[in-house]
């Protein structure tokens, strides 16, 4: 097999360094490097490389960017970025830039390995912090009761389920064993709760929510 293509983008020659000694390890080829954003973009158009090593934090443009534009215009580069940040907005920008991998840069070597294989696999890779980091930014906009759906009675649930299959106000009494009046009433409540006020709204809500399947 042919080594793995990278090219590293970092401001500091001693972590470029650094990354060179661990991935001449792993008989990985490094085709050239800078500390610069532009520079980083024509040297990945030039070069045309599998990986793409970014720091986020450098003159010209940031790893970020950089990613941005590279995958418009050589989308097939895999992308992993390197940093110190952990603030979740920095990893949701690198996401929705299509990287392949976010990497700490105080991660245990054997992460840059499983990073650099993930990519080359068409997988993805994220350093556990960087995992937990989202998973705890969840928690917080969710917040401790869960989300919308969450905070609904087992019979708002039930109900809910009932009208985005479709039923009526007098299938869903039926089915419960309950009157009109009282699924009217839940109904209106369920409404009010999630601020939606229409059947087509809480049959959206529903899918969303996992409750029904949109293929149902």
């Amino acid at each position: 097999m042919e080594p793995i293509r990278v090219v590293i983008a970092d401001d500091h020659k001693l972590v470029r360094s650094g990354f060179k000694a661990m991935l001449r390890e792993l008989h990985v080829d490094v085709v050239a490097e800078t500390g610069d954003g532009h520079e980083a973009l024509n040297l990945l158009a030039k070069h045309r490389p599998d990986i793409a090593l970014l720091d986020i934090t450098m003159p010209g443009l940031t790893g970020i960017e950089v990613a941005n534009r590279i995958k418009k215009s050589h989308p097939q580069i895999k992308i992993i970025i390197l940093s110190m940040h952990t603030t979740a907005d920095y990893i949701a920008q690198a996401i929705r830039a299509g990287v392949s991998g976010y990497l700490l840069k105080n991660a245990d070597p054997v992460e840059l390995e499983l990073a650099i294989r993930a990519a080359s696999d068409g997988q993805n890779y994220l350093s556990p912090a960087v995992s937990k980091c989202l998973v705890e930014d969840y928690a917080r906009r969710v917040g401790p009761g869960g989300g919308a759906a969450d905070q609904l009675t087992d019979r708002q649930r039930e109900i809910l389920q009932l009208l985005a299959e479709g039923k009526s106000n007098k299938d869903v009494a039926r089915i419960l064993k309950v009157s009109v009046k009282t699924v009217e009433t839940h109904r209106k409540q369920l409404m009010d709760r999630l601020g939606i006020h229409d059947i087509a709204g809480l049959v959206r809500f529903a899918i969303r929510a996992g409750i029904v399947s949109a293929e149902d």
